[in-house]
């Protein structure tokens, strides 16, 4: 096991913000991970785990220890009656399995291609695009608690699943002070992701609705699409819409759509008629967190060397490019100054989708 010092984390950041890490140990399987808690040392650290960095702002030297997750390894597992179980290592990346489960024959994952980042960070997440979260397509994971070393698997109920949320990224459980109220139960700073593991289904239908994709259906007079052509149309839309981090540094979108009542969005509505709007299961409505922000004039706005991309409002970019990056201070200076404005015109308060280090 090799710990690296003062390790440049310019490149292992989508937004290519410059830091470093004080200490650096590459995890690429589970013996990686046992060697850093058989260490006193390493063990006694405060640790952070990073996998492609596509979530994250840094607004400063990271002084915890850096466990970068590299865990290679594609397979499928088994077979059920109505599911495919494939499995990836934590450090593939994602859209290269979500690619890889197509070139094997096994739809279902398709809505999520070109989604930044890594197999393992996914499930922290709960990404999702185009009408499917990583929950619908979940089976169980494998991870490694930090603590005690102790390996453990978790299944989709277990890793509390919401809207861009999931038991690992709340804090670890800490009895109540009075003892009445239950205590949180979280698994953030604890778990180490090492492997995780999809059920993809074998009757597989096409999950539509969404406006691009109708609209694409249209251009091309395809009333059906298969899961090649619905990669390929998402990969197209999300290349066309988004910066590709390689050439203007940025996180992805910035902010959770938000939910709100269908009495809060009519008044909405009856303000700005064309709010981009989407009625869900539960009842609630989801609002285009990129129209509100849009609506509100930001688009192209900027705060020292970060701004709202231009073509996308839900996207905030790096426009100091690897020389003179945006700084971490800069980002969430900008994401504020949004958060208020919206607030200000539509009563909704935006929430940051990466996580702020």
């Amino acid at each position: 096991m090799l710990v690296e010092q003062n390790v440049p984390l310019q490149p292992l950041n989508s937004f290519g913000i410059a830091a470093r890490a004080l200490s650096l140990v590459r995890v690429r399987s589970v013996d990686d991970a046992r060697a850093v808690l058989a260490d006193p040392a390493l063990a006694a650290q405060p640790k952070f785990v990073l996998g492609g960095g596509s979530n994250i702002v840094l607004t400063g030297d990271v002084k915890p220890l850096v466990l970068k997750v590299e865990v290679p390894g594609r397979r499928v597992v088994r077979e059920t009656e109505r599911h495919t179980i494939v499995e990836a290592g934590a450090g593939e990346n994602w859209h290269d399995f979500v690619t890889w489960t197509l070139d094997q024959g096994l739809p279902g994952l398709e809505n999520l291609a070109l989604i930044p980042g890594t197999v393992g960070a996914s499930p922290v997440q709960n990404i999702g695009a185009y009408g499917v979260e990583l929950q619908d397509r979940f089976d169980s994971l494998d991870a490694m608690d930090l603590a005690t070393g102790e390996l453990f698997s978790l299944d989709a109920a277990q890793c509390g699943f919401g809207y861009r949320d999931s038991v690992f990224k709340h804090p670890p459980a800490v009895p109540s002070q009075d003892g009445r109220a239950p205590p949180s139960m979280g698994l953030g700073g604890r778990a180490l992701i090492l492997r995780v593991r999809f059920a993809l289904p074998k009757e597989w239908r096409p999950v539509l609705g969404y406006l691009d994709l109708e609209r694409r259906m249209q251009e091309e007079g395809v009333a059906r699409p298969t899961a090649r052509q619905l990669y390929d149309w998402i990969v197209a839309i999300r290349r066309a819409k988004l910066p590709d981090p390689a050439v203007i540094g940025n996180a992805g979108s910035f902010f959770k759509n938000p939910t709100v009542t269908p009495e809060q969005c009519q008044d909405i509505i009856g303000r700005d008629p064309k709010v981009v709007h989407y009625p869900m299961a539960d009842g609630s409505i989801k609002l285009a967190a990129g129209w509100l922000i849009d609506a509100c004039g930001w688009k192209g706005k900027q705060v020292g060397n970060a701004a709202v991309y231009d073509k996308q409002a839900l996207v905030l970019v790096n426009r100091g490019g690897a020389e003179h990056p945006a700084t971490g201070g800069e980002v969430m200076t900008l994401a504020k100054a949004i958060q208020t404005s919206v607030y200000e015109r539509f009563g909704i308060r935006l929430e940051p989708e990466p996580v702020v280090v």
